[in-house]
């Protein structure tokens, strides 16, 4: 059950923030739904002026009390169609990292705070107060990371270019990211892609994306117990196996292993 300390029905509010909650499969999205009735019936009498923000499973709660009729919705892809049927007037979107919209804003993934964060920051400010900001901004990240991902992170990249490819690639099945679909969802040839990233990154553009989908899974394994079946299977690896050896190539780790040296809790 979610719960509040607070009466929000009694509150005028500019914006709410609906986080994720946790869940493995359509049925447990559910299951939290139904046991959180009052909830739903409270966002749903919130007054059109108040925004509502919300990121990964949290979408669910917005779509339910009925605030996102009618407009474009992340969702993550494992539950595109169940959503798709049971909020039907909805127009999801599974290959987009975040979405803003007048009064809501959704954003796919347990870190979809960031893009939200991100997106409403750079609103407000010019882009050098905003590098100012993220390098004072405290951030629930591991004391310690791999190699492999440091500065990584999506609010970390010093350009459009790679904030739109992180948010592209973290938004899709790792076995649906190919070189045409990132050049084409991002508007230029594939030549253009490689040779850009290469110029900004020292690396070719297949590798980049597939360090970037790795780093999701490193991020999971550190601030989560999940286990690496249900990892692979939220972030669409053909197989746990299949992640379990793309995972030890870039990092010399199992995911055991990795999980056992930088893991916070």
């Amino acid at each position: 059950m979610l719960t509040s300390a607070l009466g929000v029905a009694e509150r005028e509010l500019d914006a709410l923030l609906i986080p994720g909650f946790w869940a493995e499969s359509s049925q447990q999205v559910e299951a939290t739904l139904a046991g959180n009735t009052q909830l739903l019936a409270t966002l749903a009498t919130l007054s059109k002026r108040c925004s509502l923000w919300s990121y990964c499973t949290g979408v669910c709660l917005v779509a339910a009390c009925g605030r996102l009729d009618g407009q474009h919705a992340t969702v993550t892809w494992w539950l595109a169609d169940a959503l798709l049927k049971r909020y039907p007037k909805v127009r999801w979107q599974s290959e987009k990292n975040s979405i803003f919209n007048k009064r809501n804003a959704t954003a796919s993934g347990v870190n979809g705070y960031l893009p939200l964060a991100q997106a409403l920051i750079e609103r407000e400010v010019s882009a050098t107060v905003f590098h100012d900001l993220n390098r004072l901004m405290v951030l629930p990240r591991p004391a310690q990371t791999h190699d492999a991902f440091q500065a990584l992170s999506l609010i970390e990249q010093p350009s459009q270019l790679l904030r739109r490819l992180h948010e592209l690639v973290q938004g899709l099945p790792a076995e649906q990211i190919t070189v045409q679909k990132l050049a084409d969802e991002l508007g230029m040839s594939e030549r253009t892609l490689a040779r850009k990233v290469r110029d900004e990154t020292g690396t070719a553009v297949a590798a980049y994306a597939r360090r970037i989908k790795l780093s999701q899974v490193g991020e999971r394994l550190t601030l989560t117990s999940a286990p690496l079946k249900t990892i692979s299977d939220e972030l669409g690896f053909s197989s746990d196996s299949n992640l379990r050896r793309m995972f030890k190539e870039l990092t010399a780790l199992t995911p055991a292993e990795y999980r056992q040296r930088f893991a916070c809790f």
